[in-house]
C-alpha cells in the first residue's frame, strides 16, 4: 500500500481538518458557556475555594490543599501532591460556573480517595502518554528518512503508529474519569444545598460543556491516528 497520495494533493487531510474544527467548536462552547454563567451568582456567596473546602472536608479529606493557580479554566487536581488548584475565574468567584468548576475538581480527589480505577489507569499513562507524544511523529519522521526498501523503515512507521495509539487510548480512558467527577460534583452541590435546583441546572450546562472539549480531544485524536493507519498502517518495505 503506498504511503502517499502525490505530491500535490493529500486526502486524508481532510480527517485532520475535521478533528481541528470539532476541537475550536468545543472549545468556543465552553468558553461562551462559562463566560455567560460566570455572571450569575450563587445564593450562598460561598467561592470557589470555599466550596471546595466544604466538599473535601464532607467527604473526610483534609489533606488535600486548595490553592490558587495562574490562567484561565487552568483548574486541575494534582494526585501527585494532594493538591487542588483553581484558576484565578473560580478560586475566589462566587458564581455557579466557579462553583461547578471547583466541586468538578473535588470530584477527581475523591476519585483519587476511593481509588477510583480508571483515575489510577489514567494516572498511570501518563507518562506513557508523554512518552508516546513526544517520540510517535519523530519515529514516523525517521521510518520515512530511511525510505523504501530499507528493513528499518516499516518498524519505524509500525512504532510510531503504536506509540501514537498511547496517546489516544490516555484520552478514551480520560472520558469515564471527567464524567464520573463531574456526575459527582453535581450530587454533592445539590445534596450538601451549596447550589438551588434552578443553579444547578445551570451549573450542570457549564460542566457538559467543559466535558465535550475531552470528547472533541479524543475524537481528534482518533481521526489523526486513522489517517496515520491509512498513509502508514501495514506497510511493507517491498512496496
Amino acid at each position: 500500500m503506498p504511503y502517499y497520495y502525490g505530491y500535490y494533493f493529500d486526502p486524508t487531510w481532510i480527517l485532520l481538518l475535521i478533528g481541528a474544527v470539532i476541537c475550536m467548536i468545543a472549545s468556543a462552547r465552553v468558553r461562551t458557556t462559562f463566560n455567560k454563567y460566570s455572571r450569575v451568582y450563587s445564593h450562598t456567596g460561598m467561592t470557589g475555594a470555599e466550596v471546595a473546602r466544604r466538599i473535601l472536608d464532607s467527604q473526610g479529606i483534609y489533606d488535600v490543599q486548595v490553592v490558587p493557580t495562574q490562567g484561565n479554566l487552568t483548574d486541575h487536581y494534582d494526585p501527585r501532591d494532594r493538591t487542588l488548584k483553581l484558576s484565578q475565574t473560580v478560586y475566589g468567584a462566587t458564581s455557579v460556573a466557579a462553583v461547578g468548576v471547583a466541586a468538578h475538581e473535588c470530584g477527581h480527589a475523591i476519585q483519587d480517595q476511593v481509588g477510583y480505577s480508571p483515575l489510577r489507569i489514567r494516572t498511570a499513562l501518563v507518562p506513557v502518554a508523554n512518552f508516546g507524544s513526544s517520540v510517535s511523529m519523530l519515529l514516523i519522521i525517521a521510518g520515512l528518512i530511511f525510505g523504501i526498501g530499507n528493513g528499518s523503515s516499516s518498524i519505524l512507521l509500525n512504532l510510531g503508529i503504536f506509540c501514537f495509539s498511547l496517546v489516544v487510548l490516555f484520552q478514551l480512558v480520560t472520558l469515564p474519569v471527567e464524567y464520573n467527577a463531574s456526575s459527582r460534583a453535581m450530587v454533592l452541590l445539590q445534596d450538601m444545598g451549596i447550589l438551588y435546583p434552578e443553579e444547578a441546572e445551570k451549573t450542570r450546562k457549564v460542566l457538559s460543556a467543559a466535558a465535550l472539549t475531552y470528547v472533541a480531544g479524543a475524537l481528534s485524536s482518533l481521526l489523526q491516528l486513522l489517517r496515520l493507519v491509512i498513509l502508514f498502517g501495514g506497510r511493507r518495505d517491498n512496496d
